[in-house]
């Protein structure tokens, strides 16, 4: 192979060109973002950014010294628009039109949007602009809804309410993230926001986004000063329609995250087939991206020695005064137990369970050592008989 692609220049597009070059590949490689940032790191966005500790220079991931050394045909601030499977080229935006041998798809997801004649005013938190602009408008005196009571607007919320903001989290679901972590867990997060004064209401619908607010199903205005959207994101695909690659929820890729001969996914657009736990996942974390930007070079330029792409998924969620860490594949589960510490003490560790076998663990204040031996369980799909046994104190 001598001309090979990456589109997208986030973390799994750069972990796929550093792969790239680490494993001896010399031809020339193009890198293409539609940011006109180098590639950075997004989880403190809503965190450290959000927050203001961190200023935008402590977030690219590589130096440009760095970027400059793998050689790159870098292509930033310009967007992908098309596919030529047949003939093997990558329309862009500015008309250009770049061939390869090998293509590796990671353009990540966007934010979804509300209606309403206020939406243009409503932020969403995806790219560094996002969290600064949104920076700018938080503090004493000003009211902020975060519609949606997911990882993120969690985060969101509770980095607001800390810089002084009075703070009003929406969320349909009775419970936020129980099908992700269990109705107790879930509780357990509700009664944190509680605690740090955020308004958190429950089983509510948003309809729109109004001036002064937002409008709920209802017909109730809820009034901020500002409006935080954080009801998931859609896979960046629409530039591969019509390219003969299956798209459905992302990119569908087989086991070794191929979509198509010599294209691959990577990162938040992949949904592939994970043979550790035997079924199609999309996952929308730092570790995964990074992962599988690695895996699917490694399978570009050794598909004579391809390997399945099988990790145990990790993320990780900074709320308030605790750090949350879960492995595997939790929104499977059909069980959950606390095998260590308390729920109320903000301090345990939960196990789920999937057929029969431990499918995930997420534990809050655990020292690392209980952490990796749960991993290591989820890992090796421990017969939860045997993991948990008599461990079980009380059930999620």
């Amino acid at each position: 192979m001598k001309q090979l692609v990456v589109v997208g220049a986030s973390a799994a597009g750069l972990a796929a060109v550093e792969t790239l070059r680490r494993e001896g590949y010399e031809g020339t490689l193009t890198l293409i973002g539609d940011e006109p940032y180098h590639p950075y790191d997004r989880p403190p966005l809503s965190k450290q950014i959000l927050g203001g500790q961190w200023e935008p220079d402590r977030v690219p991931l590589r130096s440009a010294a760095d970027l400059d050394a793998l050689g790159l045909d870098l292509r930033l601030g310009v967007t992908a628009t098309g596919l030529d499977l047949a003939g093997r080229t990558v329309a862009l935006a500015d008309g250009a039109r770049v061939p390869y041998d090998g293509l590796v798809i990671a353009t990540g997801v966007r934010p979804r949007r509300l209606p309403g004649d206020g939406a243009e005013r409503a932020h969403v938190l995806r790219t560094l602009d996002d969290a600064l602009a949104l920076r700018d408008r938080l503090g004493p005196g000003r009211r902020l809804v975060v519609v949606g009571a997911g990882f993120l607007g969690a985060e969101a919320a509770a980095v607001a309410s800390g810089l002084g903001t009075e703070v009003t989290l929406l969320e349909p679901a009775p419970v936020p993230l129980a099908p992700a972590v269990g109705e107790r867990v879930g509780r357990m997060l509700t009664r944190a926001h509680h605690d740090h004064g955020v308004d958190l209401r429950t089983g509510v619908t948003v309809a729109e986004v109004a001036d002064g607010g937002v409008r709920l199903s209802d017909g109730t205005l809820v009034e901020a000063d500002e409006v935080l959207v954080a009801i998931g994101s859609v896979p960046n695909t629409g530039w591969l329609e019509g390219s003969g690659l299956t798209l459905g929820d992302g990119l569908e890729c087989d086991e070794y995250s191929a979509a198509a001969p010599d294209v691959y996914g990577a990162g938040d657009v992949a949904r592939w087939h994970n043979p550790l736990f035997g079924t199609a996942m999309r996952i929308e974390h730092r570790t995964n991206a990074t992962e599988q930007g690695m895996a699917v070079a490694r399978n570009l330029l050794s598909p004579e020695a391809r390997k399945p792409f099988a990790p145990v998924p990790y993320f990780w969620s900074d709320q308030y005064d605790f750090r949350i860490q879960a492995h595997g594949w939790l929104r499977s589960h059909e069980e959950v137990a606390v095998v260590e510490g308390a729920l109320e003490e903000r301090k345990f560790l939960a196990a789920y369970r999937s057929g029969d076998r431990v499918a995930g663990v997420l534990a809050v204040g655990m020292p690392p050592k209980a952490v990796r031996t749960w991993r290591q369980a989820v890992a090796t799909r421990a017969a939860w008989r045997d993991a948990v046994g008599e461990l079980v104190r009380e059930g999620a």
